[in-house]
């Protein structure tokens, strides 16, 4: 399977991972493209992503992810949660990349879920946690409350209650990083309120240039500065109907 899991990824995607500033060994081409091979039969049973087209999702969803780490750097050791994980982007692409990282993927629809475990369980990837709950009760028990370096979340929500679902999850001195496209910058001054409530502060948006598409991607930063109040995160919904800073 390896040599042909390598094989079935487009023949430029190494070395657009590269341009990323993600060299990718052999291995790691291998799990990639061993993973590629599942998305492309489940999602024929179950909808997992709505890209059909095979170069459109490496460059959409794996490079895309593996892009997080122009902001993040090595994580290898450290912890990150990934919110609204879907068929386990970045998150996925991330610990493949980063074979040391401590990853809980979270995410609530169990068809869904039982794709990630077939993915870990394939893969043999250790320190894989999934985790099928709302993020809203999470961020309320102790086990998950600013108990990560980074929490992260792609296409999952507006940006205040992106703060919402993610602060309250990182640790002091960690960060949360939303995926973003064109809209970024107004999204995240619209929600500057909302990472002070919250306890975070310090912006940074970067622009990420993916091969062969026009549209914009930002990777936006927050740095966990103090303690999120006790009240946050709201009962479940409450995030979405009643935005923070609104």
């Amino acid at each position: 399977m390896a040599g042909y899991a390598r094989n079935i990824l487009d023949n430029r995607f190494a070395g657009w991972a590269a341009d990323l500033g993600v060299p990718l060994a052999p291995e790691q081409l291998d799990q990639l493209g061993h993973y590629f091979a599942l998305l492309l039969e489940w999602n024929e049973r179950i909808n997992l992503t709505a890209v059909r087209d095979p170069l459109a999702i490496q460059i959409r969803h794996f490079l895309d992810s593996l892009s997080c780490l122009q902001m993040m750097g090595d994580v290898n050791g450290r912890s990150l949660i990934d919110v609204g994980t879907g068929a386990g982007f970045p998150g996925l692409p991330l610990k493949i990349a980063c074979p040391g990282l401590q990853l809980t993927l979270v995410e609530s629809v169990q068809k869904k879920t039982r794709f990630l475990r077939a993915v870990v369980d394939e893969l043999a990837l250790a320190q894989v946690k999934i985790v099928a709950e709302r993020v809203e009760l999470l961020g309320q028990l102790p086990v998950y409350r600013e108990q990560y370096d980074w929490a992260v979340a792609r296409a999952v929500a507006p940006m205040p209650v992106l703060a919402e679902y993610l602060l309250p999850l990182c640790r002091i001195s960690g960060h949360m990083l939303a995926q973003k496209g064109g809209g970024a910058a107004m999204e995240t001054a619209v929600a500057e309120s909302a990472f002070h409530i919250l306890g975070g502060a310090n912006q940074h948006l970067h622009m990420v240039q993916l091969p062969d598409t026009a549209e914009q991607h930002y990777l936006v930063v927050v740095d966990k500065m103090v303690a999120t109040p006790s009240r946050y995160p709201r009962r479940i919904g409450i995030p979405a109907k009643r935005p923070l800073g609104r």
